[in-house]
């Protein structure tokens, strides 16, 4: 009968550290800060083709 005690407290341990009473933080965003870097690259990016492109129409206007 000591089998089936000792079965019985396994469990009954195995249960426990399955129920944690404490809520799950959310895994951290490893990829956080890169988004950001990419994020205000596109905006130099988009900022270089603006300026790449009024240079070109003064470029046209002035050779006409």
């Amino acid at each position: 009968m000591r089998g089936g005690h000792t079965l019985a407290v396994a469990a009954a341990l195995a249960l426990g550290v399955g129920c944690d009473s404490k809520p799950k933080e959310p895994p951290p965003d490893v990829l956080k800060g890169q988004r950001q870097q990419m994020e205000r690259a596109k905006g130099v990016e988009q900022g270089l083709d603006d300026a790449a492109k009024k240079r070109m129409e003064e470029a046209d206007r002035q050779s006409k």
